[in-house]
């Protein structure tokens, strides 16, 4: 099974989250949508920064275990890097 590892933010340079799914169209919707309660959606964090394909789930698991232990300066870095512009990538995804 496919999985992504994702970055989702509130503002440029605010709050990020970091997930894993194997479904990243309809994990970003439920983001988007308040659909789970917790991190995301108390501090409403729902737009899209980057993501990462894998062909193996567990890929993905430990590469959201390793940018957990980042520091915000190398996850911010991350994004600045592939998102300059801070867009919300849902568009692109869908």
């Amino acid at each position: 099974m496919s999985g992504y590892t994702y970055i989702l933010f509130n503002k440029r340079n605010g709050t990020l989250y970091i997930g894993v799914t194997s479904n990243l169209v309809k994990r970003v919707y439920e983001h988007k949508n308040k659909l789970a309660d917790g991190f995301t959606k108390k501090y409403n964090i729902d737009k899209l920064a980057y993501y990462e394909v894998y062909d193996d789930i567990e890929e993905a698991i430990i590469r959201e275990k390793k940018l957990k232990g980042a520091s915000r300066k190398k996850k911010l870095e991350l994004i600045e890097m592939n998102n300059p512009e801070w867009l919300d990538l849902y568009d692109e995804i869908i």
